[in-house]
């Protein structure tokens, strides 16, 4: 009983320290040197593969796969809303730099003057309101199709995301804090799993790193619909026992914006296909 108790409060100790460290680029640096030692055969742009840069085995099935993607299809479905004109005779490329290429990686940034995260969805919708068209719902798999292969036009981007002022900085507080809470009925936080047990199994499936976890989103999934990012954060509520937010709410956004500037540096790749 004692060993567990201490073993326990070991756990709670090693969250804490990452909490207590002073800025995002320390927090992000003491996480990489976390993962390498608790994962040392890991290389840092292997992080965007998750789970599958730890088994060889899954990774050469998934590279088989990505030969060949089972989801062109629905990924000609987003091209063509994408390339679609509105109304007024403008497209969605209209609203981006460079028509929306080598964009995506710099999202969530942080509004000065809403004093709020914008996610690339929020960016979508923003879009689309300015050229007079109806707004997507937020974690619908339209707008999943659709940020698809609008971030696939940033595949290979490296994640840029910048924590710049006061505002900005408290943005990214709350969604760390957010990461590190236990909640739910199984007493469980992100880095539960994904700090703590990166690399364990949780029945059947192998826990991934934190790192790289925001680089390929969103994901299509054998036998599921389309899985947004802030789709999979319900979808983590849920396992915990805890209900789950609505999609582009304040906690998911600042969640969005903390977790994405941890994957800084690292190559996008988007979409990707998981069983």
């Amino acid at each position: 009983m004692k060993i567990k108790y201490l073993s326990l409060l070991a756990a709670f100790l090693y969250s804490i320290s990452f909490l207590a460290v002073a800025g995002p680029e320390q927090d992000r640096n003491a996480m990489i040197a976390h993962y390498k030692e608790t994962l040392p055969n890991i290389k840092f742009n292997d992080y965007i593969y998750g789970a599958l840069a730890m088994n060889p085995d899954a990774k050469s099935q998934y590279d088989d796969i990505m030969v060949f993607p089972p989801y062109s299809i629905d990924l000609d479905k987003g091209q063509k809303v994408w390339e679609t004109s509105f109304a007024n005779g403008k497209t969605f490329a209209s609203c981006f730099p460079h028509g929306g290429r080598n964009i995506a990686g710099n999202y969530p940034y942080f509004d000065k003057a809403t004093k709020r995260v914008v996610t690339f969805e929020n960016a979508i919708n923003a879009c689309l309101k300015k050229n007079g068209e109806k707004e997507l719902k937020y974690a619908d798999s339209d707008m999943g199709l659709l940020t698809a292969y609008a971030r696939s036009l940033s595949d290979g981007m490296k994640v840029n995301i910048k924590v710049k002022g006061k505002d900005a900085l408290a943005a990214y507080e709350k969604g760390k804090t957010y990461y590190y809470t236990r909640r739910g009925l199984l007493n469980f936080s992100c880095a539960s799993c994904h700090v703590q047990n990166a690399g364990k199994f949780l029945r059947s499936e192998q826990l991934s790193m934190m790192i790289g976890q925001a680089t390929h989103w969103p994901e299509f999934r054998a036998g599921t619909d389309i899985v947004t990012l802030q789709k999979r954060f319900m979808q983590c509520n849920n396992n915990t026992r805890e209900k789950p937010q609505e999609g582009n709410s304040e906690d998911y956004n600042d969640l969005e914006y903390f977790l994405t500037y941890m994957s800084n540096g690292l190559p996008m790749q988007t979409p990707v296909f998981r069983k």
